[in-house]
């Protein structure tokens, strides 16, 4: 089971607060989901395939180019105002 001093530890690299109180709840916790994961390791895997992609499908990507838009000065149009060539819009901060 994690110590005191490794779940503070822990909490702190999460930046999470973590009371006097749940430090013994998250010790059992953590420990337990660090077991599940020893489990996990024991499994044998030496003849499964890796995969990423279980469908067997490819990415369809297209060549990038510009298309003429046929609304851009109604687009533009709304803007509400113009300075040195540049749409002006509110600041979104």
């Amino acid at each position: 089971m994690l110590s005191k001093k490794e779940v503070e530890h822990i909490a702190g690299l999460a930046r999470i607060g973590v009371g006097t109180d749940e430090i013994g709840k998250f010790s059992k916790e953590l420990s337990a989901v660090l077991d599940w994961i020893e489990q996990l390791k024991e499994a044998d895997i030496k003849d499964v395939e890796p995969t990423a992609n279980i469908t067997g499908l490819d990415n369809v990507s297209r060549e990038d180019t510009a298309l003429n838009f046929l609304g851009k000065d109604k687009i533009v149009n709304l803007f509400p105002d113009k300075k040195d060539n540049f749409n002006k819009v509110k600041s979104v901060l």
